[in-house]
C-alpha cells in the first residue's frame, strides 16, 4: 500500500507520522485518508475539491504541480508527502 505523510501541523489532524491508503491515484489515496480523518480534508482540499493554494504534494520525491496531483498515478510502494507551504514576507 502506498504511504501518505504529514507535516508536523496537519499530524495534529491526522495524528500519525504516515498512513497505509489505497487507489490508483493521489486523489483516491487522499481520499482514502479523509473517511478516517474526515477533519483533514478542509486543510488540504478547498470548497470545489481541488487542492488548497498553498498545500504542495510531493510524489516519490518529486513535486507535482497543484493542478495536475490530485490525478497523478501512484504505484503499491509510492510514498506521498503533503505539505502545507508558508507565504507571506
Amino acid at each position: 500500500m502506498a504511504q501518505v505523510f504529514f507535516t508536523a501541523h496537519l499530524r495534529t489532524v491526522v495524528d500519525a507520522p504516515s498512513v497505509a491508503t489505497s487507489g490508483d491515484v493521489v486523489g483516491e489515496a487522499l481520499d482514502d485518508v479523509f473517511r478516517t480523518h474526515p477533519r483533514l480534508k478542509g486543510y488540504v482540499l478547498d470548497e470545489q475539491g481541488a487542492l488548497r493554494q498553498h498545500v504542495c504534494v510531493f510524489l516519490d520525491g518529486t513535486r507535482l504541480a497543484n493542478d495536475a496531483a490530485l490525478k497523478a498515478q501512484i504505484g503499491p510502494a509510492s510514498e506521498i508527502y503533503v505539505m502545507q507551504a508558508l507565504s507571506g514576507g
